[in-house]
């Protein structure tokens, strides 16, 4: 299995706990961070690493590991806090950094300053996204209703060539594949002697941390 990713989480209001919490759920490494000592001391049960500065601080970023990550998810709702983050993740070399929209202007200072992905809270929920980052195949994420979600993805290498049994995914992960769409044909519960090939998109459903650990696994 491939390393897991390291994430870091720069503001944690309520669209950044959500990303952070349900990365740490999956059993992520996450680093979480904000300049207000009361968030940072109520989640301290929820996160394995959160610490509180200004992100603003070069060397508090680069003190408290943000340079290793491999995710950088800037949630802050302050503009110059936002833009001076993602520029100083950007001279870090961080290979993916996804900055929370305040608005359009926002947006394209964001991209212009090397931001890799824009997301906007009311479009996109902190646990979709948190899903999307963690998968290294994804297509998209839906929540159903509790803690059953939904995953569809470009169907893995490792699957090509094989039935639903072959895979065993059920038994393997606890994870079932409920649809599988290939060019413009959908088959909803596909038949277990159906060999997947390299153009299928599957639908997969189960737990978070079901699927999480399918994802890493096949990644």
């Amino acid at each position: 299995m491939a390393n897991k990713k390291q994430f870091a989480v720069l503001g944690l209001g309520r669209f950044g706990r959500s990303v952070a919490i349900t990365l740490e759920v999956m059993g992520y490494d996450v680093l979480g961070v904000d300049w207000d000592e009361n968030i940072v001391e109520d989640l301290s049960e929820d996160l394995s690493h959160v610490v509180s500065f200004d992100i603003r601080d070069e060397k508090a970023l680069t003190q408290a590991g943000v340079a290793n990550c491999d995710t950088v998810i800037i949630a802050s709702t302050n503009l110059e806090a936002s833009l001076t983050a993602t520029m100083l993740c950007k001279e870090m070399d961080i290979s993916e950094i996804v900055v929370k929209g305040i608005d359009e202007r926002h947006a394209e200072m964001a991209r212009r300053l090397g931001a890799t992905k824009i997301v906007f809270s009311e479009r996109d929920t902190g646990r979709r996204l948190a899903m999307l980052l963690a998968s290294n195949n994804s297509v998209d994420y839906v929540d159903i209703a509790g803690d059953i979600k939904v995953l569809s993805l470009n169907v893995p290498k490792n699957l090509v060539g094989k039935n639903l049994i072959e895979a065993n995914l059920r038994a393997a992960y606890n994870v079932n594949v409920v649809a599988v769409t290939y060019k413009k044909e959908t088959i909803v519960t596909p038949p277990p002697h159906r060999v997947f090939t390299k153009d299928d998109k599957i639908f997969v459903i189960g737990t978070p941390a079901a699927l999480a650990k399918f994802e890493q696994d096949i990644n």
